[in-house]
């Protein structure tokens, strides 16, 4: 009975030997983990680059206006500069108007009868095309619009009519009567001819497909010139020329 007291004492002596030694030995891993910890150096982040440096305003001259106009110095002086007025602009002189013989329109657009001046010799006139100095623009029962240059003038008819022609009967009542005849007066200069031997082409673009016939063209019907055919047409005011693009 001793013995077997004996024996459990000793082994219940192990067992707290052994928890002891197992408690000791977490407390020096404990110890060692702690002073790891505590010992260990943590590395300094690098620090933020500098921000840029501010640049120095540009120096404006007009930050110096206040100064220069409050001179204490002058008292005459005046800082504001004295512009001269704008010249005035020369305006071209309007030449003279074409006149206008009359107006026609055959199902192809309207055709106005034209000259560059009053008595000269006059020709058939589309819109967007020359006479004289003046561009036709449109033309309508009434109006006519014209351009020069960057101006544009819009006249009636009537006011462009060329009368030139117009001649009345002098002295017709003392014919009538048996008086002696009187000679009529006619002023003014005879036209200037007509130019001869221009090369048969078309002249100026009057619409898609379509051109105008050039002053002196004596070309037959159907010249083909460039791509395009003449054709000329009969008129109660004479024939009318254009040329057409060959489909």
């Amino acid at each position: 009975m001793n013995r077997k007291l004996w024996l459990l004492n000793f082994v219940l002596i192990a067992a707290i030997a052994a928890g002891i030694w197992r408690v000791r030995k977490e407390a020096q891993e404990f110890e060692a983990r702690k002073h790891a910890t505590l010992s260990a150096k943590i590395p300094n982040p690098p620090a933020p680059p500098a921000p840029p440096a501010t640049p120095s305003p540009a120096v404006a001259a007009s930050s110096y206006l206040d100064i220069a106009q409050k001179m204490l110095w002058s008292r005459d002086r005046n800082s504001q500069v004295i512009v001269d007025p704008p010249k005035p602009v020369e305006v071209k002189p309007l030449p003279p108007l074409p006149s206008v013989h009359g107006v026609m329109n055959i199902g192809d657009g309207p055709i106005v009868l034209m000259s560059d001046k009053p008595g000269s010799r006059h020709r058939g006139i589309r819109p967007g095309e020359m006479i004289g100095d003046f561009k036709l623009v449109s033309v309508d029962s009434q109006d006519l619009v014209l351009s020069f240059e960057d101006r544009t003038v819009k006249k009636k008819l009537q006011d462009l009519i060329d009368h030139s022609g117009d001649t009345a009967p002098a002295g017709g009542a003392g014919q009538g009567q048996g008086g002696p005849p009187r000679a009529e007066v006619v002023s003014g200069t005879p036209p200037p001819p007509p130019p001869t031997n221009v090369e048969a082409k078309p002249g100026v673009v009057t619409g898609e497909g379509t051109s105008s016939c050039q002053p002196g063209d004596n070309s037959p019907a159907g010249t083909v010139s460039n791509g395009m055919r003449k054709v000329v047409m009969p008129t109660p005011f004479g024939p009318a020329c254009r040329w057409e693009a060959i489909k």
